[in-house]
C-alpha cells in the first residue's frame, strides 16, 4: 500500500520559515514527479510546487516563487519543501503528492497527481 506521510508543519510568525518533509513508502517514486499542494479553509486545493524525477526540473506557483524551494532525495524516497518569508496567506493544509507517470515533467495542477498524503497544517500568524 502506497503511503505519503508529511511532517514539519506548525505555527510560525509572518516572516518565519518552516521545512516540510514527505516520506513515501509502499513503492519508490524515483522515476516520477512529486509535489506539494495546499488547501486553505473554504478554498480549493492549490498547486504549490513540484519537482521532476531527477530533481533538475522544478515548477512553482507564482505566489511562492523566490520564497519556497522544493527538493527531493530519491535514496530516501522523500521530497521536501523549504518555506521562507512566510505570509499569513500561506496558511493552509499542505499535502504531498506524487505522479504515477514515469519521466513526466512536474505538472502544475493539483488534479494531475495520483497519490496523496494526509496533509500537515501550516499556520502563519500576522
Amino acid at each position: 500500500q502506497v503511503q505519503l506521510v508529511e511532517s514539519g508543519g506548525g505555527l510560525v510568525q509572518a516572516g518565519g520559515s518552516l521545512r516540510l518533509s514527505c516520506a513515501a513508502s509502499g513503492r519508490t517514486f524515483s522515476n516520477e514527479a512529486m509535489g506539494w499542494v495546499r488547501q486553505a479553509p473554504g478554498k480549493e486545493r492549490e498547486f504549490v510546487a513540484a519537482i521532476g524525477w531527477s530533481g533538475r526540473i522544478t515548477n512553482y506557483t507564482d505566489s511562492v516563487k523566490g520564497r519556497f524551494t522544493i527538493s527531493r532525495d530519491n535514496a530516501k524516497n522523500s521530497v521536501y519543501l523549504q518555506m521562507n518569508s512566510l505570509k499569513p496567506e500561506d496558511t493552509a493544509i499542505y499535502y504531498c503528492a506524487a505522479d504515477r507517470t514515469i519521466y513526466q515533467s512536474p505538472r502544475a495542477r493539483a488534479n494531475d497527481y495520483n497519490y496523496w498524503g494526509q496533509g500537515t497544517q501550516v499556520t502563519v500568524s500576522s
